[in-house]
């Protein structure tokens, strides 16, 4: 299944940068989490729910195009801090439906179908069709995945960086200039590889574990860890680690009991702006490892195998890419050779 998807997911975007050396043809339909659009020309105006979005379209160069954004967990890329500064943001949670019709988009690209979809915390696919404003929702929110269940969603299938790709290659697409998105993905492509390839050279050892650690809801109760299809999930795989958490929920709370059991090598831990809950403070969590009675006896705590990885990195987004080279080298510092 998991190649049959990879491969479909593949045919995909080579479709789509087939049209590299071509303008766009309007009317242009897409497809995303079972709702289709068409567009008659290119938008010249867009919101962006999301920071993937939002930052994807940044390095398409398309900040000009952009009439708002919203929902950030994360400060934004340093490369992009001056573009963003010019860049009205609607929330920094959720956007109002009215925010995001009150400034008349063209197209609004959302990152997750919780926010527009059957039970859209912004709105429904529906409300935003009756304002004449079509919704596009990253593929990385839709393809293996299940949000039927559960806000968060259920992975059915390992996350795969090809749905990024598709996600550049078909905004690229939608704004004509697919060529430029063709040598992003290159970039991006490049320097996945080159993280892989030190991973490799390292000899690691055959039982390296991990779990990363999203946030807890209260420091007394299970945390929130990656699951076993997840975005971090995808980096451990892609550098020979084994995930100690076997849920295929995005984001599953698991006790610490049952993570100390499985004595993990590392544990990545994210840090974020947000302070909805006292754990997002990465301070927090790194006095919370070191002196629980049960986190403080495991493998990495004892040996000060902590990482910290950018909350936003652990989401389907351009960041998962420099969160791989992070892991790749701290992988090194550890100096875990075989």
């Amino acid at each position: 299944m998991m190649l049959r998807l990879t491969m479909a997911i593949a045919a995909s975007v080579t479709a789509l940068w087939q049209t590299a050396h071509a303008s766009t043809e309007y009317p242009l339909t897409l497809s995303s989490c079972g709702h289709e659009i068409t567009l008659e020309q290119a938008p010249e105006s867009v919101v962006s729910i999301g920071q993937a979005p939002t930052e994807m379209l940044y390095m398409l160069g398309l900040a000009d195009n952009i009439a708002g954004t919203a929902l950030w967990i994360s400060p934004v890329l340093e490369e992009f801090a001056d573009i963003d500064a010019g860049v009205e943001r609607l929330s920094d949670n959720a956007p109002s439906y009215e925010s995001v019709v009150t400034k008349e988009p063209d197209l609004v690209v959302s990152a997750y179908e919780w926010m527009i979809g059957p039970s859209g915390m912004v709105g429904t696919f529906e409300m935003f069709e009756d304002a004449g404003i079509p919704v596009w929702t990253l593929p990385t929110d839709c393809v293996g995945k299940d949000n039927s269940q559960s806000m968060d969603g259920s992975r059915t299938t390992l996350f795969d960086t090809e749905l990024l790709y598709e996600s550049i290659a078909t905004l690229a697409a939608i704004f004509g200039i697919a060529e430029h998105g063709g040598d992003v993905i290159a970039e991006l492509r490049a320097r996945e590889d080159a993280a892989i390839a030190r991973a490799e050279h390292l000899d690691l050892p055959s039982d390296l574990s991990g779990v990363f650690w999203y946030s807890s809801a209260d420091l007394s109760i299970d945390p929130y860890v990656a699951g076993a299809n997840s975005v971090p999930s995808w980096m451990m795989a892609e550098l020979g680690i084994r995930n100690v958490v076997t849920s295929e929920e995005e984001w599953p709370t698991v006790g610490w009991e049952t993570i100390a059991r499985s004595n993990p090598t590392f544990i990545a831990a994210a840090s974020m702006d947000r302070r909805r809950f006292p754990a997002d403070d990465i301070a927090v969590k790194r006095e919370f490892l070191y002196f629980d009675p049960v986190t403080s006896t495991t493998e990495a705590v004892q040996n000060n195998r902590i990482i910290e990885i950018d909350a936003h990195a652990m989401d389907p987004s351009i960041r998962a890419i420099l969160a791989l080279e992070t892991l790749a080298d701290k992988l090194t510092e550890f100096n875990l050779s075989e």
